[in-house]
């Protein structure tokens, strides 16, 4: 057989292979429908403003966003910190927090670095919350990662 025929044939078994993977992987995803949501609001919004505003602009066209979609949102939502047995001084206030079950973290910088994905899993132990998600505003596409705390 064709040796560009064979490694065709392979190309395309691969790809359909990760396909199913992919279709699988998405159907287990904790709270798949909110954070479709989520991102195609983030999207409208990069579609309209494109990158390079701050962060603060960002947030407020997402909560503007979210209140065109009748979405419950809270911004800037504090959460203790507890160690040991006191609860510290100081809170973290997260961007917003989604239907009561989601932090949201929003970036606007050139990628997403791990520093954002280590703070976000930090602040789902402190709310006691499963998923966040890290919306970058800062690159030529709207990026996003989901952050799950087992």
């Amino acid at each position: 057989m064709n040796d560009k025929i064979v490694l065709a044939e392979k190309i395309i078994m691969n790809f359909s292979e990760n396909k199913e993977l992919e279709s699988y992987n998405r159907n287990e995803l904790i709270y798949k429908d909110e954070v479709y949501e989520i991102v195609g609001a983030c999207m409208e919004i990069h579609r309209l403003l494109g990158r390079g505003f701050s962060e603060a602009d960002y947030k407020d066209a997402l909560l503007y966003e979210f209140k065109l979609r009748n979405k419950i949102v809270e911004r800037e939502k504090p959460f203790e910190i507890v160690y040991k047995d006191i609860v510290l001084p100081h809170y973290y206030f997260a961007d917003f927090v989604f239907e009561n079950k989601i932090i949201l973290e929003v970036k606007a910088q050139r990628e997403i670095i791990e520093l954002s994905y280590k703070q976000t899993l930090n602040y789902l132990a402190a709310s006691k919350l499963k998923l966040g998600v890290i919306l970058n505003f800062g690159e030529d596409s709207f990026k996003f990662k989901r952050v799950v705390l087992n």
